[in-house]
């Protein structure tokens, strides 16, 4: 027994370099596909009887004023090569402590190809600056939402889009529309028939949104629990959820309310990295049943 112990040691010591130069060569893979922040698309299927011809709907979630290549090249050119009925821009477009350069280039660039909606975010509102920023949404045509829907006709379907502020305007803008007056004001909204999309930046209130009957809610702000473990962790921690967010991203269904939740776009360099999280630009598609 003693004569074998050098081999046994030396067998033991080749087993654990073997071990460690394998999890070096693992994470060597891993840690460029884990920190990935190349913009990806993200796309949604929705079929409704209330719809007879497809609508294309680009989401906008969670930008905080980041850049997408220089003047918001890569990100205009994924807009574009989508082609989109209608852009919807669900909050946290624009940051509390990032200029709001971004914004604008991106606007700039998309507000006048396609009809534009958009409600506020939290950090919008932890800006101080709503009003200045609802005045650069609205100098490029964007129609504001604050308790109200707009009637669209997109390829022959009528639809209401619908939007509320985020509720931290009960806060940070006291002479405001308050976020419960909003909330009533939106009460009757899916009754008319159309085929009805609300706009609301926190997903964790979708207890509320699906007692209203909206056929579609869109938002963001979890910011896809920061980090994943696709397939296992669908995130780490999300504002307003905490620890392993039950609403970080995707879709989710409850009865005949849908609801979809962005990623987003932020790429905020005080934040921690996102991990198997990229960016995403999400596309929705509302069809026919029968398509």
């Amino acid at each position: 027994m003693t004569r074998n112990a050098p081999r046994a040691q030396k067998e033991s010591l080749k087993t654990r370099w073997l071990s460690g130069m394998l999890a070096v060569i693992l994470l060597a893979c891993l840690v460029p596909c884990a920190l990935d922040v190349n913009l990806k698309t993200v796309r949604y299927t929705v079929k409704s009887d209330k719809i007879a011809a497809p609508v294309k709907i680009c989401v906008i979630a969670d930008l905080h004023s980041s850049y997408y290549g220089a003047g918001q090249s890569d990100l205009i050119k994924a807009i574009h090569g989508q082609n989109p009925d209608i852009i919807v821009f669900t909050g946290d477009i624009c940051d509390n402590h990032i200029p709001h350069d971004g914004t604008r280039a991106l606007l700039e660039a998309v507000a006048g190809e396609y009809p534009c909606f958009y409600v506020a975010g939290n950090h919008e509102f932890w800006s101080f600056e709503m009003d200045n920023i609802r005045e650069i949404f609205a100098s490029y045509g964007v129609v504001i939402l604050r308790g109200d829907c707009e009637t669209v006709e997109i390829n022959g379907n009528l639809i209401d889009i619908c939007g509320l502020d985020d509720p931290d305007c009960d806060w940070y803008e006291p002479g405001g529309i308050p976020y419960a007056v909003q909330f009533d004001m939106l009460e009757n909204a899916a009754d008319g028939g159309n085929f009805t999309i609300l706009l609301a930046h926190r997903p964790e209130r979708i207890g509320e949104y699906s007692g209203h009957g909206f056929d579609l809610v869109l938002s963001g702000h979890a910011h896809g629990g920061q980090w994943r473990l696709p397939g296992i962790i669908n995130g780490v921690y999300a504002p307003d959820q905490g620890f392993f967010p039950r609403y970080a991203g995707g879709r989710y269904s409850f009865g005949g309310t849908e609801m979809i939740v962005s990623r987003g776009l932020s790429m905020k360099i005080k934040r921690p990295p996102r991990i198997f999280n990229p960016p995403e630009l999400v596309i929705v598609m509302v069809t026919p049943i029968d398509r």
